[in-house]
This record gives structure tokens, sequence and C-alpha cells, in this order.
């Protein structure tokens, strides 16, 4: 066994270090946690993410090129982070919970099986840039119908709000009206799908369930401390799928904060390749952080950093765009200088608005 698989595998629980005791609250992808009260919960809830770490022993990429991703794959093992807990929002939901030895619904075996074991080892073969998020997470989606996710990169800090109606509502034409039969639509008998009876499977067929990420640069060498509350606002929403960054030529998955310091999920620790077994169950200890998360202080982070967030629907968008509004309400002596993110209507900017974190207190007032 060798250096960096000893890394976590061989240390008690209680070795590593735990939760400072205050009253400051701890917020996990829009939950928060009171540390006092609460570390169970929080243990629990931050076991329950997917962890994705190196691998060794895998078949050779191209099958001649490299059986381990040690040293140069973490940035697409975050990638596979923040896919896996849209995936876990998709289809199990953000309450859900991991508990080690128990049987799990088959939604989360599909998961790992079906979209992320495959699709990755797909992906290992296809990228040759492993350091572009974007590519990861496109190649990774690509070929998951099942989950019929719809990614979108909002470039120069700009989110356009027609482009994602476009994306996750692809049959509707300019002016908003069906153009053609959503897919995966299906005829009602009174008031019910045949054959799909939940409500949020018919929102779904409706809205392509939305992976937005938004690429920032927070700094020129550091994070400049104005955009330090912006960014922990972020994990502060309930869309939140955390934030991918680090330091150079080292990713980390950013999953909270407590106070100033940032909870991230590690990827830099190598495990053996896991093979599902015959009965199409997945070993799947290995892919749970089973300790207490690490921390990091908000300003030792490289100033770029992707921000994520999850909109099963239509209506969750438009919440992320209300809520977004409001946290600029409350703020209103944040400093013009820390807004980083700006959203638009259409792509030539008109009714552009900048956000801190979202937007101006006046903006998508005609949007939502």
């Amino acid at each position: 066994m060798d250096a960096a698989t000893l890394t976590y595998d061989t240390l008690g629980f209680g070795e590593f270090e735990d939760f400072p005791e205050t009253s400051e609250p701890v917020w996990i992808l829009g939950k928060e946690f009171n540390a006092l009260t609460e570390k169970e919960d929080i243990l629990s809830d931050v076991t329950s993410r997917l962890w994705f770490t190196y691998r060794k022993n895998f078949p050779p990429i191209g099958g001649t090129g490299p059986t381990s991703d040690t040293g140069w794959g973490c940035m697409l093992r975050c990638g596979q982070m923040i896919l896996g807990e849209a995936l876990v929002c998709r289809h199990l939901g953000r309450d859900w919970r991991w508990v080690r030895g128990q049987p799990q619904r088959g939604q989360y075996i599909s998961i790992l099986n079906e979209t992320v074991l495959n699709i990755v080892r797909l992906a290992l073969r296809k990228l040759t840039v492993l350091n572009i998020v974007r590519l990861a997470l496109r190649k990774l989606t690509v070929f998951d119908s099942w989950s019929r996710l719809a990614v979108h990169v909002a470039m120069d800090n700009t989110v356009v709000m027609e482009e994602i109606k476009r994306l996750c509502m692809p049959w509707l034409d300019y002016g908003g009206a069906a153009c053609a039969e959503p897919p995966g639509w299906m005829p009602k008998h009174n008031g019910c799908l045949e054959g799909a009876c939940a409500l949020a499977e018919e929102e779904t067929a409706l809205w392509k369930p939305l992976v937005l990420l938004i690429p920032l640069r927070l700094g020129l060498s550091d994070i400049n401390k104005a955009y330090i509350e912006t960014l922990k606002q972020c994990f502060q929403l309930p869309q939140s799928l955390g934030v991918i960054g680090g330091k150079p030529n080292s990713a980390h998955y950013f999953i909270g904060y407590v106070g100033e310091e940032l909870i991230y999920l590690d990827p830099h620790t190598t495990q053996p390749a896991v093979e599902p077994c015959e009965d199409s169950q997945v070993p799947d200890d290995t892919y749970h952080c089973q300790h207490p998360p690490c921390r990091m202080h908000i300003c030792e982070i490289d100033p770029s950093v992707a921000v994520g967030f999850f909109c099963r629907t239509e209506d969750d968008f438009d919440d992320w765009c209300m809520r977004i509004r409001k946290v600029r309400e409350r703020d209103v002596y944040h400093s013009a200088t820390s807004y980083i993110i700006s959203v638009c209507l259409n792509a030539n900017g008109s009714d552009k608005h900048e956000m801190t974190l979202g937007i101006d207190r006046t903006s998508l007032k005609r949007c939502i």
C-alpha cells in the first residue's frame, strides 16, 4: 500500500481535526448547522457527499497509457464530485443520507454504476486537457440520457437568462410558445401522467435539470477580501453545488464554510479502482469521506474558482434569481467593487445588472 493510500485509510476518525467549538453557523451546500449541537448531523451530511479521489490499477488509458491518475487527475475528480452532487440532488434529493453498510436505493447504485463510473472511464480515455472543468462536465453528461442534465457554463461572469431557457426548454420558440413536444413528454389521463405518477418527474419532463457553473476570478494573485462574503453566500443558497478551487496545481471541492474557513473534500489520496460486483452492487465505502472534512482559511485559496448551482425545475431557477436579488437587498452597503457576476436577459446584454453573488437591487424586475 503506497503512501498516498495511507493518507486517509489508516487514520482513525478521531485523528483528524474536529469541527471547532463555535457558535458561528456551519453552512454546507445550502443547509445551516449548529456546530455546538448538531455535530453528528454535520458529519452525516459531509459523509453523504460523493467523494472522488485518485485511483490506481484501472485499465490503461487508451490501451497503453497510465493506469493511475495520481498527480494529475485532481481537477477531474473535483468535476466528478460536483457532478455527483448534482446527480444525487436530481435522483435522491438534497436530504438523502448515506449510511455505511445499509442497502441503498436503486437510483444511488445507478449513479455509481451506470453514470459516474462508466462515463468517467470514457472521459478519462477521451479528455486530454483535464484542467478545464467545463469540458470534463460536458463529456460526463453527454452520455447520460438517464439524468437528462443540462450543463451551462456562464463565461465572462455573465448568466444570460435566455440561453438558460433555450438550453433547459429547447422545445420552446423565442417567444416562449411550444414548438414541439418536450422530450420524455407523456399524455395525461385524469390529470396524471401515464406511467409516471410523481409530480417531480412531470416537472423535469418540461425542464431539463440545470447544472450552472460560473468560473470566477476573485483577485490577481490572491483572493480580494472584498469578495469573501460574496463567496460565502454561494454556500447559503439551496441550489448550491459548491465550489471547485484550491491552490495552483491542487484542486479541491469546497462544500461549505464555518467562520473564515472553507470546508472541503480533498481528492489527493490514491485508492484502488473499484469495479461493480456480479450483482451490480458497488463497494461504495471509498466513495464517501468518513472522517471530519478538511478546512482551509478562505484567504489561502487561489482566486480562480468555479461556482456551481443545481436547478431541478424552472421554479428552482426563478427562485435562484429571487434569492440573489434578496441577498443584494439585505446588503445595501455592499461595496460596488465587489460585483463579480452579471445577469442579462439576452446575449445582446440588454437589461444587464451587476451582482454581488447576484444582482443589484433593481435587477430582474422584468425577469421574475
